[in-house]
């Protein structure tokens, strides 16, 4: 596999973690360079981790990877997107609530989105072992591709969040849950 090659794989990965971090970025009231970091950290290791550990399980678990990758993208991204939902109906019915949501940062949730996001990659690496390509380039340059864009991601959804306020979050809540049907619809 060539490098140009590479580098549009690894831009057409890194979509959904984009997508994700333009979310989080929308939805959190403070955003630090630690929160930036973190995220654009977690989703590019994953990015990256993901396609070796399909390249190891190679041809053997293809079918049970490419089976199941959609329906677990969904319950994942559609458990945070509903869980935002509510938060934001919560937030409008009551602004003054003195409970700060839950926080998008954090290590865990950043975690879950991660996994979500690069289910996809997985099923890549499987890939990627069938044409025996050098996984190791590859998986370095989906990692650093993702955390870039990711970064990037934070910072756009910020000035959108600023500007939209609780909406922001109702809309964030729905682009997940939108993704996560969409890797459903495309993988059935």
């Amino acid at each position: 596999m060539d490098f140009i090659t590479q580098i549009l794989l690894a831009f057409c990965l890194a979509t959904d973690a984009f997508a994700v971090s333009i979310t989080n970025g929308m939805c959190s009231s403070k955003i630090t360079k630690k929160n930036v970091f973190a995220t654009a950290f977690t989703f590019g290791a994953f990015q990256g981790m993901m396609p070796i550990l399909g390249f190891i399980l190679g041809n053997y678990f293809t079918e049970i990877i490419s089976r199941y990758q959609h329906y677990v993208a969904l319950f994942l991204l559609g458990a945070i997107g509903l869980n935002m939902i509510i938060e934001a109906f919560k937030e409008h019915k009551n602004p003054e609530c003195p409970c700060a949501p839950r926080n998008i940062f954090s290590v865990g949730n950043l975690i879950i989105q991660g996994i979500a996001t690069s289910i996809d990659a997985l099923a890549v690496g499987v890939s990627l072992s069938a044409i025996n390509a050098d996984i190791s380039s590859t998986s370095v340059i989906i990692g650093l591709i993702t955390f870039l864009c990711c970064a990037m991601g934070v910072y756009i959804g910020r000035k959108f969040g600023v500007l939209l306020g609780v909406r922001a979050k109702l809309g964030g809540g729905i682009l997940l849950l939108l993704i996560g049907i969409k890797i459903f619809i495309e993988n059935m």
